[in-house]
């Protein structure tokens, strides 16, 4: 059979225009193992972007692999109001371990923009019902990314998912978020808050940029449920990472002016920036997190809200007081899923893979500093944790992007597959975000292929 055929007679697939699939087909994928996907004609690619940044802990972990199996066999599914089981709540008691300070109270979903909705509508609620009715809108960053469902459109800032949609969206307050390779301020974080060796680079930036958030809040707080914020790294924006401090100043003032503090660890939590989650960085807690992808590992469709006590406590009362919060999802809790993630933070404890993780960063950075900065069309290399992000510019004195209509980055990406190497851009930047368990045999395979393509293309 045909497979590549079939699946374009049925199948439109995400986040593509299908016109490109005319010469660049779907790539039939049979099986995974570690980083590496096999086709069905057997070749091999290395998965360094973690199949949309959810694999954690490699393709086919043994480990996830014998939990979800054995939970099927007890338990596949179950309606989750007025009913739980034993993965559901284990889970909870294992995450409480590890989460930040205060954050107490799961609600389950089934995916990340969904854990984004729900955090939102939990917002409003909650002023709603402690007799500040007013603040019913919400603020974001710029270049933000949040999800695709149209109140995480509303709170993203990424033209290319929500220009066409806005007239359905929320009015959003939106700041003008950190730019630390573009910085209004003259201020330079050397592309990452800490280099490779541990020290500080920020220059002397103490995070001027937040006096525009300052500024929206005086203008906006009275009217302010919630912020939500990608912390310390804009992923689909471009890999743009930012200063802890940022986060810092952001509690202090969302205190203040008693507005909360969403924090969207979807992307960045698990380890992806170097620590459990990217907060931790911060020494803050935000009032609600919302988690997904590497919360199982990639293995299977599953989010969570996790938020206080205190907001918890606003929606207890009788019921006919109209207080619960009435969200749902049929898949909320699922057994399989839960399994799966209990699985996941036991390894993640067991074998050390952060620690382990954060030595290798160390030596992945340090070779993808050494074979990309040296080319005139590199602007910037930035890091956090194992993720790297390399910058294409037209110029690298005057930071000039490369004509978007070249799409640049798509012929890198078309010319890596070839050669077995999964790099999908974003835009002009291409980034590894590999799985935690990636091996320096594996980083210098995946750079030097990179590098082959990024030559081919710009010369």
């Amino acid at each position: 059979m045909d497979w590549q055929k079939e699946d374009l007679k049925y199948i439109w697939h995400p986040c593509s225009q299908m016109k490109d699939y005319e010469t660049l087909p779907p790539i039939v994928i049979e099986r995974g193992e570690g980083i590496n996907l096999y086709d069905i004609n057997g070749k091999c690619y290395k998965d360094v972007i973690s199949s949309w940044w959810c694999n954690l802990l490699g393709h086919c972990n043994p480990r996830i692999n014998a939990a979800v199996k054995k939970q099927i066999d007890t338990l596949e599914h179950v309606i989750f109001a007025n009913f739980s089981h034993k993965p559901a709540i284990e889970l909870c008691q294992e995450l409480i371990r590890v989460l930040p300070e205060g954050l107490c109270k799961f609600n389950f979903a089934d995916n990340g923009s969904s854990a984004i909705e729900m955090s939102l509508k939990m917002s409003f609620q909650y002023h709603y019902q402690t007799g500040n009715p007013r603040k019913k809108r919400f603020m974001a960053l710029s270049d933000a990314y949040h999800g695709e469902t149209l109140g995480a459109l509303a709170v993203g800032g990424v033209d290319l998912y929500s220009e066409l949609y806005k007239p359905l969206l929320l009015d959003v307050i939106r700041i003008d978020g950190p730019d630390c390779y573009r910085c209004q301020y003259n201020k330079h974080c050397a592309g990452h808050y800490e280099s490779p060796s541990g020290k500080d680079n920020t220059a002397g930036c103490r995070c001027e940029c937040f006096e525009k958030a300052e500024k929206a809040f005086q203008k906006y707080a009275d009217e302010t449920a919630a912020i939500i914020v990608e912390p310390l790294l804009q992923g689909s924006a471009g890999m743009k990472v930012y200063p802890p401090l940022y986060l810092k100043k952001l509690r202090e003032v969302c205190d203040k002016y008693n507005v909360h503090l969403i924090a969207d660890e979807i992307a960045t939590g698990y380890g992806r920036t170097g620590k459990m989650f990217a907060f931790d960085h911060a020494g803050v807690s935000p009032d609600i997190m919302c988690l997904s992808k590497g919360l199982t590992g990639g293995y299977m469709p599953m989010a969570i809200a996790v938020t206080t006590q205190k907001i918890y406590d606003a929606f207890y009362d009788d019921y006919l007081k109209g207080k619960a919060f009435m969200h749902s999802h049929t898949y909320a809790g699922n057994p399989l899923a839960c399994s799966a993630a209990i699985e996941v933070l036991r390894i993640l404890k067991d074998e050390q893979i952060i620690e382990k993780a954060n030595k290798r960063a160390l030596y992945f950075n340090k070779i993808i500093r050494e074979k990309f900065l040296r080319f005139k069309n590199v602007g910037e290399v930035r890091t956090i944790g194992l993720i790297n992000a390399i910058e294409l510019v037209k110029n690298k004195e005057t930071k000039e992007p490369l004509d978007y209509r070249q799409r640049t980055g798509y012929q890198i990406y078309k010319k890596a597959l070839e050669k077995g190497v999964l790099l999908r851009p974003l835009g002009d930047v291409i980034y590894f975000n590999p799985p935690l368990i990636i091996e320096e045999a594996d980083m210098d395979y995946v750079t030097d292929i990179a590098a082959e393509c990024i030559n081919s293309i710009l010369t």
